[in-house]
């Protein structure tokens, strides 16, 4: 398997989240702006792997299956490392837990349902709506405020709220994105459409 320049774009990202999480820990001046820095790096290979795919026609099934699992593990792993160092154990620090929650809770929902449809040949009906798009910019806009502003000193919290309200909104736009998706798809998971059959199905 030749793989194309998009698809080392998509797994160097991938190879930047170890990184991430080590720069996020360790304990050297100015560690939160460069976690930040490689996790804006990382947003940018998701764009540039995109564009490039689509501006040189370098599509390939094993980039088209790795592009979404890298943007997963990259929200993903940032949330984890979030909700473990938040810097409240309170209302706010629940808040973040469950936000977080929703928004993995989402991601894997959506994977899942996009696997079956398209398994049943009906993939097209789950298309990435706009609302969907807007959802992934303000999480990115969300982590990367609380990635900078995750220290415990009192003038990192103002802007560390600031985040907070950020991600939940995320949050909701994550859950009507999700909802979007369910309500496409919800024809045939009630099965007043019928399913094409499946390789290997009987036609």
């Amino acid at each position: 398997m030749r793989i194309n320049l998009p698809t080392w774009l998509t797994l160097f990202r991938v190879a930047l989240l170890p990184v991430m999480v080590a720069v996020f820990y360790l304990p050297f001046p100015g560690h939160n702006i460069t976690a930040a820095i490689v996790f804006v790096l990382a947003a940018f290979t998701d764009w540039l792997d995109g564009y490039l795919a689509r501006r040189m026609n370098l599509t390939s099934a094993f980039g088209a299956f790795l592009d979404p699992v890298a943007d997963k593990l990259m929200v993903a792993v940032t949330l984890f490392l979030l909700v473990q160092s938040h810097p409240s154990s309170g209302w706010s620090g629940i808040l973040m837990a469950i936000t977080a929650a929703v928004i993995v809770g989402r991601e894997i929902s959506v994977s899942a349902l996009r696997e079956w449809m398209a398994e049943i040949g009906m993939s097209a009906t789950v298309k990435v709506a706009f609302v969907g798009k807007l959802k992934t910019v303000m999480q990115m806009v969300a982590l990367v405020v609380l990635i900078v502003q995750h220290e415990k000193e009192a003038t990192a919290l103002r802007l560390y709220h600031i985040g907070e309200g950020l991600l939940v909104i995320a949050g909701v736009l994550t859950i009507w994105s999700g909802l979007y998706y369910l309500r496409a798809a919800w024809p045939i998971l009630r099965g007043d459409t019928p399913m094409r059959p499946r390789r290997g199905d009987d036609a």
